[in-house]
């Protein structure tokens, strides 16, 4: 599973609420989609899409089957939502976001360990990372991202020399 977003907020009164997402593309969310959303820390309830409308490419407003109500609905505003990797195939290299959780790994170093964030400075990704105990930032570009395994939540890289041992000294 894959975190996608958040409801946000309920919508009218029929139960009916605001989802965003960092998908980065309007057209990924169908109807009688699995959305997981996480009631608690570790605990995922399954709700399935009755309706679903883009309001733009970051928020949709959706509705839940056996949700009719704004009372049921308000329990799920701030809840983190989580879909099957399969949901997105095709959509993964849209949205860098996406890979928080994943795995980097380098041609030459090997595991480099977990992505912990994923921030943009103007048009360039950096992936931030814990690296031999320290905070690193690697670029998500195209030159270097040798391949993107959405089911493994891997990425494999080739970085440019040196740009490791410069977060080491």
């Amino acid at each position: 599973m894959i975190r996608i977003g958040k409801i946000v907020a309920t919508h009218g009164l029929n139960g009916s609420l605001i989802m965003t997402h960092i998908v980065g593309n309007s057209k990924w969310l169908k109807k009688d989609h699995v959305l997981m959303v996480e009631m608690q820390k570790g605990s995922y309830i399954p709700h399935f899409v009755s309706q679903c409308k883009a309001a733009n490419d970051e928020e949709y407003i959706i509705n839940i089957e056996e949700i009719d109500k704004i009372e049921s609905a308000k329990k799920l505003v701030t809840k983190h939502v989580y879909v099957d990797e399969n949901i997105l195939k095709g959509y993964e290299k849209q949205s860098p976001l996406l890979w928080i959780g994943f795995n980097l790994i380098d041609k030459n170093e090997g595991n480099l360990g977990t992505i912990e964030d994923v921030l943009q400075t103007g048009s360039q990704w950096l992936a931030k990372l814990t690296y031999k105990n320290k905070e690193v930032l690697i670029p998500l570009i195209n030159e270097t991202i040798n391949g993107l395994d959405i089911k493994k939540k891997t990425i494999e890289v080739t970085l440019p020399e040196g740009l490791l041992e410069v977060y080491l000294d």
